[in-house]
């Protein structure tokens, strides 16, 4: 699974669009956000640069349901059956590729936010900080397979590009949530992606976060495995 795990995330890395999608547009969109108008605050760069790291460990995560996807329409996944891994170990293989994945996204965005944008935080802040945002894409990951393996590869590709944008501005990735109405801030809260951000934000100004942000992931978490779980059940005559 090693030999498997180690392919498949040389594969997605060579993915020019992989590269250019999940790791140069995160750390652009940032740069122009913290830069633009008359400047922004310290606070300011700090969320944005937390935002926008969980925003390219999402989409990197997703991106794994894609290759899967992909995989099934070439028959790859077929001529994986004939070999001596077990369905157990291809899936888990793929999440791993997806854990492994994310973390290029959220390191450039964070270089980026110390080099360029002056963010200053102790060393045991930024650690602490990418290993928060790492933990929190692990139910992209799984929500990304549970498409791949449920869907077809063309409609993998549109509904992980509509749950990453429709959760990143939901989750206040892009934008505050307290810009948003009372209403809408009252569902961002129930998001994962507002609570993964709510995670690296409280890491990043060095306290504890709120039980919600770890209650709210973790419950969406077992919803995106028992997800992934079952499309890959369903489908398991045709991978």
């Amino acid at each position: 699974m090693v030999d498997y795990l180690r392919l498949e995330v040389r594969r997605t890395l060579r993915d020019t669009g992989f590269v250019i999608g999940g790791i140069a547009l995160p750390v652009l969109m940032y740069l122009l956000f913290t830069n633009i108008g008359d400047g922004a605050d310290g606070d300011w760069r700090t969320g944005s640069m937390v935002g926008m790291a969980a925003y390219g460990a999402i989409g990197c995560a997703l991106n794994t349901g894609g290759g899967v996807a992909e995989d099934r329409a070439l028959g790859w996944l077929r001529q994986l059956r004939v070999t001596p891994m077990t369905p157990r170990q291809v899936v888990t293989g793929r999440t791993l590729t997806g854990a492994v994945t994310v973390l290029p996204a959220i390191c450039a965005v964070l270089l980026a936010g110390g080099l360029v944008d002056g963010v200053r935080l102790a060393a045991w802040e930024w650690a602490l900080t990418a290993l928060l945002l790492w933990l929190g894409s692990i139910p992209f990951t799984l929500l990304g397979l549970g498409n791949g393996y449920g869907l077809t590869g063309q409609t993998t590709g549109v509904v992980n590009m509509v749950c990453n944008l429709g959760l990143a501005v939901l989750g206040g990735l892009w934008f505050p949530v307290s810009l948003f109405p009372g209403w809408l801030r009252s569902v961002a809260v129930y998001t994962p992606t507002n609570r993964i951000a709510e995670l690296g934000v409280s890491a990043a100004g060095g306290h504890a976060p709120a039980l919600g942000a770890v209650v709210v992931p973790a419950l969406w978490l077992v919803a995106f495995g028992s997800y992934a779980v079952l499309a890959y059940r369903r489908n398991a005559g045709t991978v």
